[in-house]
């Protein structure tokens, strides 16, 4: 039964990871949805602004060639033309052999704590683990390491964040979560960047964020998501491994805010959060409530997770 189960996981996980190599051909799918309808006056009137959660996995990266993703992205998200200072979530991959459990990855994490970036928890295996698949044991001792490698990296301070390997939990792994004191992230917007090698280009990116962001707006439009601080916290998910989205994180930057005035979407003063408690804050009002609940996760996310709505 083991070997049926491992096969069967090996499976599931190569099916996702195929997906990334596909994202590049859904150019078609990436145009705003034909029953698409601006706001009106009043909606607009009434809407709450938006304020953009920059949200990143798998990293830090241990690349020493060229340049290193992570410290790339760490260097656009404190100095860029539409907000410097911008502050991040960061799902980090606290043991992976190539990233957080190098020194280099190590003293990247280091760096995040220290300019003011939220540390979530990914993985604390020395891969991209699916942790669905994991026996109870050998879960608990992850999440046992993982709050520990994050506690230390903050001089003392638990995670309170966690987001799993391709968005996939169930109502077991999710109770785990909450006795460790880690609420789940998931995202509303999706730059399917997690193809890391290869051809790892985005040619559709405008299209595709924008294309995601019209489903936000309707989402909005039927009130349906909280509001924190006088704004709606609305999460996008990049790769800080992917040198691709390092090289054009602040051009990715611009694009969330022309695809919101496209859409009509009222952004806050300050459109991304440039404060740690701000942004804990904004997390924790859209953390999964109930790991029984079906959720609706971006694109091609909906029918590679199975379980969801």
């Amino acid at each position: 039964m083991p070997v049926i189960s491992l096969f069967f996981s090996g499976i599931r996980a190569g099916i996702r990871l195929a997906a990334f190599a596909g994202v590049l051909l859904l150019g078609a799918c990436n145009t705003i949805p034909e029953n698409y309808r601006p706001l009106t006056p009043g909606q607009r009137a009434a809407a709450a602004p938006i304020r953009f959660v920059l949200s990143f996995d798998d990293g830090p990266s241990a690349a020493t060639w060229f340049s290193n993703p992570t410290e790339t992205i760490l260097d656009a998200l404190e100095d860029n033309p539409v907000q410097p200072g911008i502050k991040a979530v960061f799902f980090i991959q606290t043991r992976a052999t190539n990233g957080g459990g190098t020194p280099l990855g190590q003293r990247l994490q280091r760096r995040e704590q220290a300019a003011g970036h939220v540390l979530g928890l990914h993985t604390a295996t020395p891969g991209h683990s699916d942790q669905i698949s994991m026996k109870p044991a050998r879960l608990e001792q992850m999440l046992n390491d993982g709050v520990a490698d994050l506690t230390a990296v903050s001089g003392g301070t638990p995670p309170m964040f966690l987001r799993p390997p391709f968005w996939d939990y169930n109502e077991r792994t999710f109770l785990a979560y909450q006795l460790h004191g880690l609420h789940v992230i998931l995202t509303d917007l999706s730059a399917n960047d997690g193809k890391i090698y290869g051809f790892n280009a985005s040619p559709t990116r405008r299209s595709h964020l924008r294309r995601e962001l019209a489903d936000v707006r309707e989402k909005i439009a039927r009130q349906g998501m909280p509001i924190v601080d006088g704004a709606i916290p609305v999460i996008v998910t990049f790769h800080d491994v992917n040198r691709y989205t390092a090289r054009h994180m602040r051009e990715y930057l611009q694009i969330l805010l022309d695809s919101a005035a496209e859409l009509e979407l009222p952004v806050a003063d300050k459109p991304f959060y440039d404060d740690r408690q701000a942004l804990q804050r904004a997390l924790l009002a859209r953390a999964v409530q109930d790991g029984r609940a079906p959720v609706k996760l971006p694109g091609i996310w909906n029918w590679l997770t199975p379980h969801r709505e």
